[in-house]
């Protein structure tokens, strides 16, 4: 059982079909004080009896119910005694699973809709119509022996169901998702009304118990950890600090390619303020060596990752040749990693978005168990842990960074000039909207509120262009600031700054960077482009 687990004698099992928003259910949940983990769709009654739940949630997922090859869940979870909620295809695989049929109508229906509540536990509370938000094609027609029909819409004549004495509630619409209306009520009315839970979940006692089950994993071996100075490797050497101390191995590996002032903040935390084993790589003039007239994005990409690992493992051998052999791998592995590598954790029924970037090309020899304390949690779930372990909020609050660094900020070849103008004028545009988030902040009480920005940087062009200063006619850099607006990093809206802001941005810049003269604000929102520029 993990620590997390541990924190609290209740939890909810969400079984993952593979839904577009099924990582949203297990944080809908931890949302309401109660916790909760995601385990794979094809778990067996037996292994659910062990895990000892309070409540089970089952997802939507893409597949339709009567195809042949169609996710299944073990007929058995329902007999356990164990409250049940499905939302879509958790609905219909409970309909057909149960006795019931499930069909495909002349019309689907996709986006909100309005529910017609006849009554049932869940909706307790609520108003006869509301609005809900429908993905579906399929629909149940034939209810299990048992069930009442308690909501439909227009299209769909079970849009949701209930055995109140089996304690089994489903939903063809998604109440996690915001565009449900009151898919939160509903939500609180199954965990405290029908399941009796109590909200006695967060992180901060949930700090004692992650850190025990680290120390008890682990016990006398040692653990190595690659550690970027972003906030999820971050999160694991300051809990793998707190459990087992030097027996931790932080490696920071330099290249050359951070930010600037962030390899002197990364060691000053890691051996001021942790007590950890820091190791410090200097690899800069090995990467230069490396990336010198390389302009292709992903053959800089593959340069920095190999190299990265060839120093990793050189430190890794140097440990095993001093006599302090490594058994364990820690990683900074989140949720949203896990959903878009193909859901590792949640039966492989998720199609692949991108290829994992943890993913670790052990050398012929080399083995290592990993260990990975963050895979059932969300980045600002992260950021609340690394609080609660005292991390300074310049790491907590630390912007998404990419493992290439500055090499894909800069388009073309990566050269000292270059990366020395980059580096100042991304200093200037994070000390800026720094400044501008905070005033934010002090207004709000939100760290994310409407209007503040969650991403931003400065990208390097490689073209030159005309300008005038003093009376000299200029052919230098232009600048490309990216401020973007988002929670999750898979869709993303550029940041309505004030022109006041942009204008000091651009004034500074040009003002302060050699070799820059000019400062574009991209405009373009994630989709149709990306958040970086490479």
């Amino acid at each position: 059982m993990s620590a997390s687990s541990q924190a609290s004698a209740q939890k909810v099992l969400v079984f993952d079909f593979g839904a577009q928003y099924g990582q949203l259910i297990a944080r809908r949940v931890r949302d309401l004080h109660v916790y909760s983990e995601i385990v794979p769709c094809d778990i067996t009654a037996e292994e659910v009896r062990e895990l000892s739940p309070s409540a089970i949630i089952l997802s939507g997922g893409p597949a339709s119910v009567n195809a042949e090859d169609a996710p299944r869940v073990d007929p058995a979870i329902y007999e356990l005694g164990v409250p049940v909620l499905g939302f879509c295809y958790g609905h219909q695989i409970t309909a057909v699973t149960l006795g019931g049929t499930v069909f495909h109508p002349e019309v689907g229906e996709y986006g909100p809709a309005t529910l017609h509540v006849e009554g049932g536990a869940l909706f307790e509370g609520t108003p006869t119509d509301q609005t809900v938000w429908m993905s579906h094609f399929d629909a149940v027609r034939d209810v299990p022996e048992g069930f009442t029909v308690v909501a439909s819409t227009d299209v769909c004549p079970v849009a949701a169901m209930e055995n109140a004495e089996k304690r089994i509630y489903t939903t063809q619409f998604h109440p996690e998702v915001k565009h449900t209306e009151f898919g939160q009520q509903i939500l609180s009315n199954f965990l405290f009304n029908v399941c009796k839970l109590e909200k006695n979940w967060s992180m901060d006692n949930l700090v004692e118990t992650m850190t025990a089950e680290f120390r008890e994993k682990v016990g006398e071996d040692r653990v190595i950890l690659a550690l970027s100075g972003g906030v999820d490797s971050s999160v694991v050497a300051a809990l793998g600090a707190r459990a087992i101390g030097k027996q931790m191995t932080c490696v920071f590996v330099n290249h050359g390619l951070l930010r600037k002032g962030e390899p002197e903040q990364v060691e000053e935390v890691f051996t001021k303020q942790f007590d950890v084993d820091f190791i410090h790589v200097h690899a800069e003039d090995r990467y230069a060596e490396l990336l010198a007239g390389v302009t292709e994005p992903e053959q800089k990409r593959r340069i920095i990752g190999t190299q990265f690992w060839k120093e990793f493992f050189a430190v890794a051998q140097q440990l095993e040749t001093d006599g302090k052999p490594v058994k364990y791998l820690a990683q900074g592995t989140i949720y949203p990693d896990i959903i878009e590598s193909g859901a590792r954790k949640t039966g492989g029924k998720a199609s692949t978005i991108k290829s994992h970037h943890n993913l670790i090309p052990f050398p012929d020899g080399v083995s290592f168990d990993l260990i990975e304390p963050l895979d059932h949690f969300f980045k600002d779930e992260v950021r609340e842990l690394g609080l609660a372990l005292g991390l300074p909020a310049h790491i907590v609050y630390r912007q998404p960074f990419p493992g290439p660094g500055l090499a894909i900020r800069i388009i073309g070849a990566v050269d000292k000039e270059k990366l020395e103008i980059l580096k100042n004028a991304d200093a200037i545009v994070r000390e800026e909207l720094d400044a501008y988030n905070e005033r934010l902040f002090e207004e709000t009480g939100e760290r994310n509120s409407e209007h503040s920005c969650w991403q931003y940087f400065a990208v390097l062009p490689d073209i030159k262009s005309v300008g005038v200063m003093g009376d000299e006619r200029t052919y230098q850099r232009p600048i490309i600031l990216r401020a973007v607006e988002s929670s999750d990093a898979m869709t993303a809206d550029w940041a309505k700054l004030p022109y006041e802001v942009l204008g000091k941005i651009s004034s500074r810049i040009v003002a302060e960077v050699p070799g820059a003269n000019r400062v574009c604000y991209d405009i373009t929102p994630k989709p149709p482009s990306t958040i970086e520029w490479e």
